[in-house]
């Protein structure tokens, strides 16, 4: 088998790896690198020996937060985030779910008070067997991460 680099290394970065299929561009949104001026490379539906397929971002020159980087385990929450400092990987570490996930998503069930209101969402977050749910704040019904369609780039 032959192994070959897919995307090009960066030399002051970040790197998100194991993003599952489909969610790199909802992560885009979501840092707003699509709005700033930051040099972004995108793998999409790369080949993955643990996950079969998976999509990766490699973004220079921009750092995460520690809230960006439990944001992104919403979406990824297998992912790992890498630092690179001179091309060299300075820390690397395992996405971890947020106790709390204000701002982003959007309650599905359309007679929450934040579909009428002026409020920000804000839903806890659980991992049940390998799987994220979020209960809403504040109509505090229960969903699976799958469900939640809509969310606030």
């Amino acid at each position: 088998m032959v192994k070959t680099l897919s995307v090009a290394a960066i030399k002051d970065g970040t790197v998100i790896d194991h993003i599952p299929t489909g969610a790199a561009i909802i992560i885009l949104q979501l840092l707003k690198l699509i709005t700033k001026r930051h040099r972004v490379s995108i793998g999409l539906n790369l080949t993955s020996a643990s996950m079969g397929f998976k999509d990766l971002i490699k973004i220079e020159n921009r750092f995460l937060s520690e809230k960006e980087t439990h944001d992104i385990a919403v979406f990824a929450p297998k992912s790992t985030i890498s630092t690179i400092k001179n091309y060299k990987l300075v820390s690397k570490v395992n996405a971890q779910l947020p106790r709390m996930v204000e701002r982003i998503l959007v309650c599905p069930n359309l007679r929450c008070i934040t579909h009428s209101e002026p409020v920000h969402t804000l839903f806890r977050v659980e991992e049940r067997r390998a799987e994220v749910q979020l209960k809403c704040h504040f109509c505090e019904q229960i969903f699976e991460r799958s469900e939640i369609k809509d969310y606030m780039p």
